[in-house]
């Protein structure tokens, strides 16, 4: 099926690359941090359907799942939930702007140079051939994972588990300004010492007037 020269999958394509265009410029252009999350919850499901296009179906879930129904999540809520002084961070956007223009530029440039027309043309992009029935593409992702792909998989867990490390490091460090008991010391002191019991005498006492009255008969 075509449709003014193109196929049905071009329109596809060319129709969701278009919006996770808009919608990554969104999240580096928009003031508001929460319109910024869900502007990237929009482009990982813009990204999920060009997976599909690929026929990747396990990257396009694990995609949705992880990312969008737990990571973006997370940090949506996050952000909903700090005191985010807007104006303070954007103090420091105009000093940084000599350095930020420059830098972004040769970015951009480099991102041309690899991802242009010379090394990723229309003619050498090869459609993905016809599959059978039976093939699955996570047994082959998982295992060009663990056969060509297997160092940079063991350093990425690596790093992984460093910044892991990392984080529970900054999280149990000592603070002086915070106040805190040790369970072992309170275990130690004597009972004696944690409760007393103080015996208070009770003395009842006559209502005057009713001494007045007897008195008086």
């Amino acid at each position: 099926m075509t449709f003014f020269g193109l196929h049905f999958q071009d329109i596809v394509f060319y129709t969701l690359a278009a919006i996770l265009l808009f919608a990554g410029l969104r999240v580096i252009t928009t003031r508001n941090p929460v319109y910024a999350a869900l502007y990237l919850v929009l482009a990982f499901f813009t990204a999920a359907g060009i997976w599909l296009l690929l026929e990747a179906e396990f990257l396009a879930i694990v995609l949705v799942l992880v990312y969008v129904g737990a990571v973006m999540v997370l940090f949506l809520f996050v952000v909903m939930m700090l005191d985010i002084n807007l104006d303070k961070l954007r103090e420091g956007f105009w000093s940084a702007l000599p350095v930020a223009l420059p830098v972004g530029g040769l970015m951009a440039v480099e991102m041309v140079m690899i991802v242009g027309v010379r090394n990723f043309g229309a003619d050498k992009a090869i459609a993905p051939a016809p599959r059978p029935a039976d093939y699955s593409n996570t047994a082959e992702l998982g295992r060009v994972l663990y056969t060509d792909y297997l160092l940079a998989f063991e350093l990425a867990s690596v790093i992984l588990l460093v910044a892991i490390i990392a984080a529970i490091a900054l999280t149990l460090r000592d603070r002086k300004d915070s106040k805190s008991m040790d369970p072992s010391k309170q275990v130690l002191v004597k009972k004696a010492d944690r409760l007393r019991i103080i015996k208070m005498q009770a003395e009842v006492e006559a209502p005057e007037a009713a001494t007045d009255g007897k008195e008086a008969k």
